[in-house]
């Protein structure tokens, strides 16, 4: 789809997640730009928005849902998105993919259902990001942010994690159940 919000809907290395290259207008007063759009993704729409705050050096994740899609836009700073395909059926499971957004980078990240996803903040940053499932506490999963099979390139050392993902499993330890 192509229009004067986006410069490109790129599919990204991993099976459907979807990279959106954003379209800024500038004048003297600052900037617009538009950051989503439901037409440019698959499956139901998005129902509910949430915003993340982060201070340099958080690592946030990884995370992964079996029934949820996020959609994932930057407004304020900088971070390394990392993605780590879980899905048995998918042509690129296992598969890791790490790209930064944020200034510099209008990107959107769509993230289907399955594919492992976190960040680690650069800079201070804020993350917004539309899901399209309300929140479940029994979809709420996690991978180890640090497990060598999914070798997530962190930009910055000694990352600052909450505590339930330092408990996180790693890939080995994931009933395939789960995934």
């Amino acid at each position: 789809i192509q229009n004067k919000a986006v410069t490109s809907l790129v599919n990204a290395e991993i099976d459907g997640v979807v990279l959106v290259h954003l379209l800024p207008h500038g004048d003297d007063r600052g900037r617009f730009i538009e950051t989503y759009r439901q037409e440019w993704f698959p499956g139901p729409p998005m129902v509910q928005g949430n915003r993340s705050d982060s201070k340099a050096g958080v690592v946030r994740g990884l995370h992964f849902h079996r029934r949820q899609a996020d959609y994932w836009y930057v407004p304020n700073g900088r971070i390394m998105v990392a993605l780590h395909d879980l899905r048995r059926s998918s042509p690129t499971r296992g598969k890791s993919l790490a790209f930064e957004i944020g200034e510099g980078a209008d990107i959107g990240v769509y993230i289907p259902p399955g594919v492992a996803h976190g960040f680690q903040a650069v800079t201070v940053a804020t993350l917004t990001y539309l899901v399209d499932q309300y929140y479940d506490a029994s979809d709420e999963h996690g991978l180890a942010w640090d497990d060598p099979d999914a070798a997530i390139p962190w930009p910055l050392g000694d990352p600052i994690l909450s505590e339930r993902d330092k408990q996180n499993p790693k890939l080995a330890d994931i009933a395939s159940g789960d995934l």
